[in-house]
């Protein structure tokens, strides 16, 4: 099994649902790696929402492998076009890591707020989805959650544990485009 095999039956075994490979032929995709592709699993039984997720933005030889999954409440290739230009940011600017940001240059859907993302643990499904041990290290599994440019700039000034409390406090929902900053 090469390594993008690995990937989506990890997500597979995990979200017990099958994805289809999401096309795109935009911008510079050249530079990344060949067997790149995102993922869209459709909702399910344990999960109401979509899920998009890279699949090869890691490669085998990477020290720190990680891959992101983001929500949606509908289908919608502008994340698509989002996950590859984070992949793309990944593989050729700065590599993303826990608790890093990206800006998104947009909104993450329609007219959101939300113009950034934060590289966050996979807490709606935990270990089973974050780690996956494989013969050249384990691959990180992380969910890429879209937040606004205050709720980013509280966790410049104030760290991660004041804008996760600020998200626990308001019981924000993280899968609405339309969703108030918890700012």
């Amino acid at each position: 099994m090469n390594w993008s095999e690995k990937i989506e039956a990890h997500y597979r075994q995990v979200w017990e649902v099958s994805p289809r490979s999401c096309p795109f032929s935009a911008g510079p995709i050249r530079d990344l790696p060949s067997d790149f592709k995102v993922l869209a699993f459709p909702p399910h039984a344990g999960r109401s929402v979509w899920t998009y997720a890279t699949c090869g933005m890691s490669q085998s030889e990477d020290s720190n492998a990680v891959e992101l999954h983001l929500f949606s409440p509908c289908q919608d290739a502008g994340l698509v076009e989002l996950l590859f230009t984070v992949a793309h940011f990944h593989r050729t600017g700065a590599r993303l890591n826990l608790w890093h940001t990206v800006n998104f240059g947009r909104p993450w859907q329609g007219e959101s707020s939300c113009s950034h993302g934060l590289i966050s643990l996979p807490y709606l499904d935990g270990p089973t989805l974050e780690n996956l041990a494989d013969s050249a290290g384990t691959i990180k599994f992380y969910w890429l959650i879209p937040i606004t440019k205050a709720e980013l700039e509280l966790k410049k000034v104030a760290g991660i544990e004041a804008l996760e409390a600020r998200f626990e406090e308001a019981g924000f929902d993280y899968a609405d485009p339309a969703r108030s900053s918890v700012i």
